[in-house]
């Protein structure tokens, strides 16, 4: 054998690239078995191709077929153009006489070629890597289920869909943040919308969290919560519209919501389908928020599809079942150390047994099932509100290992107190006691501070603990801001005598769960207030004012499938 690979060797040495190119070629015609290639000459074939430089219209028309074979896609030519196809769309590349490349079209079924840029530009610089991960992309965006016939109609609908989002997008509405692409993102109707295009789905970012101004543009994309709207298969047949749902022109109702004609009063198909939001990246979503999820839409999201965990556990990243280096056991309490800007570290403990609790129990939800395009802009208002309830617990969990042996400044245990709220307890740096500090998350946009602790009476200390939390979105920078203002001027505030009159307890306090209405506990007061009931054990004649109620109503005025009757599933 060994004396063959020399003669090989010798036999090649003097051979250009090309020669040998077309020799790998020439037996991947003549395979012994027609039926399938030989696989180490494919391979070979692929890795000549990676490392030979493209130069000619021969190598780019070699290049292009070798990336469409393995996008499964077909391939033809012409003199000057090669043509990748699909069932539902073509690309055609238009060739220079040298090898470069002038044009790039995409073509959807039944409509005439588009050009496409970013195709083009990643062919003029020869990225093909990333040229092939777009034509997946796009392969995705295309393969529809189904046959011929639904096939067709399934992609109609998913237009007509696209073309209704893209005029709710276009509504007037009130600006709620000085940031436009901010307040199109967190507050718009159908979030920051980017319309679907030939070479691109429709794709909608509907949450980011705050930064401090630091961030590249990479991580602040990184930081931003999006769906891509497309089509998939379901068990159930579904009505799906086959024109606008919209009154033209569009119209909105006096709460300012977008007004929709109901699928029996426009073109319709039954088809055993579904709209998706594809999330990016997936949502920890706890059971409260996935069973709401089919309430807006009527369809349901079997649990049996999900893999369900303690809710920090999900948000830490870490995969069910295993633990990686410096990662707790399963059943063990997650300590992290957080660090904070001006050099303070804080360690926060979420004890196990708290959050391993039926209403803390969550999955990662990465799609979403509806009908209706009424459905997106409730959909969205709840995935906000997740999302802010994620961002806040996300931020007192740092990465497995992060600040070992470091020195902290503030150690804290994070305990639920709904779905929708959690207490961080600390020690006072003023007294020799503990305080509390109880988070509700009303939605995405509205959340609320209390503090609880011996002496404090100054009535600022809530309103202004809630402005830094809605602006920042972290637990540890408002515990830093409330441990300075603590040491600064609450050691020097009033106490107030201890009397029976200006006594709450905080189990008297009410937070909100994800349907917008109030919860209590066994005795009228929070479901599981463990932390607050701790910092009433110190000094429970002198709490702070009770946990301003929620307001009463839906959170999300669309959400109910009764805005209009649901088609029968």
């Amino acid at each position: 054998m060994e004396s063959k690979i020399s003669k090989l060797h010798s036999k090649f040495a003097e051979k250009t690239w090309n020669e040998t190119f077309q020799l790998v070629r020439r037996c991947m015609d003549k395979p012994k078995d027609k039926s399938k290639p030989c696989e180490p000459l494919v391979r070979s074939l692929e890795r000549l191709q990676e490392v030979f430089n493209v130069s000619s219209v021969k190598t780019m028309r070699a290049r292009l077929e070798m990336i469409a074979r393995q996008r499964g896609m077909g391939f033809h030519l012409t003199e000057a153009t090669c043509y990748l196809t699909a069932d539902l769309f073509y690309l055609e590349v238009v060739l220079l006489p040298y090898g470069g490349v002038e044009e790039v079209k995409v073509a959807p079924h039944g409509k005439s070629p588009v050009p496409s840029e970013s195709l083009l530009r990643l062919l003029r610089s020869k990225d093909f890597e990333e040229f092939s991960v777009k034509l997946a992309a796009l392969f995705t965006q295309y393969n529809i289920p189904g046959d011929g016939e639904t096939r067709l109609k399934l992609f109609s609908s998913m237009q007509w869909l696209w073309n209704d989002l893209e005029q709710i997008s276009q509504l007037p509405s009130v600006p709620k943040d000085s940031d436009p692409r901010v307040d199109m993102i967190n507050y718009g109707r159908s979030g920051c919308l980017m319309a679907g295009k030939e070479d691109s789905p429709m794709t909608i970012q509907f949450h980011t969290a705050p930064t401090d101004g630091t961030e590249t543009s990479d991580r602040q994309e990184s930081l931003v919560q999006a769906a891509r709207v497309t089509v998939g298969v379901s068990e159930a047949a579904h009505r799906l519209q086959m024109a606008s749902l919209l009154p033209q022109p569009p119209q909105l109702d006096p709460q300012g919501h977008p007004v929709f004609l109901s699928l029996a009063e426009a073109p319709h198909e039954t088809l055993p389908a579904c709209f998706l939001l594809k999330l990016q990246p997936a949502v920890p979503m706890t059971v409260a928020f996935v069973n709401r999820l089919s309430q807006i839409t009527g369809v349901a999201i079997p649990h049996v599809d999900l893999q369900w965990a303690p809710l920090p556990k999900l948000l830490t990243g870490r995969s069910l079942g295993s633990n990686l280096p410096g990662e707790p056991p399963d059943g063990q309490d997650t300590v992290s150390t957080v660090h904070v800007p001006g050099g303070a570290a804080h360690r926060y403990v979420l004890l196990a047994a708290a959050w391993d609790v039926p209403a803390q129990r969550a999955a990662a939800v990465h799609s979403i099932p509806f009908t209706h395009p009424a459905h997106v802009a409730a959909l969205l208002q709840l995935l906000r509100h997740q999302s802010a309830v994620n961002t806040l617990l996300r931020s007192c969990v740092g990465p497995p290992g992060d600040g070992a042996g470091s020195v902290c400044d503030l150690h804290l245990e994070v305990l639920p107190e709904s779905e929708t709220s959690f207490s961080v307890t600390f020690q006072r740096p003023d007294v020799d006691s503990l305080a509390v500090l109880l988070v509700n998350v009303r939605d995405a946009n509205q959340i609320t501070c209390t503090l609880f602790g011996s002496g404090i009476v100054d009535p600022s200390v809530d309103e202004h603990l809630s402005c830094v939390m809605k602006k920042s979105v972290s637990v540890p920078a408002t515990l830093k801001t409330l441990h300075g203002k603590l040491r600064e001027e609450l050691s020097s505030a009033p106490i107030r005598p201890a009397t029976a009159e200006g006594v709450k307890d905080p189990s008297s306090a009410t937070v909100t769960e994800p349907d917008g209405g109030p919860t209590a506990g066994p005795e009228g007061g929070l479901a599981a207030s463990g932390s607050a009931r701790c910092a009433a054990s110190v000094a429970q004649s002198e709490l702070l004012c009770e946990i301003n109620a929620s307001p009463a109503g839906d959170s999300y005025p669309l959400a109910l499938a009764e805005v209009f009757p649901l088609p029968d599933q």
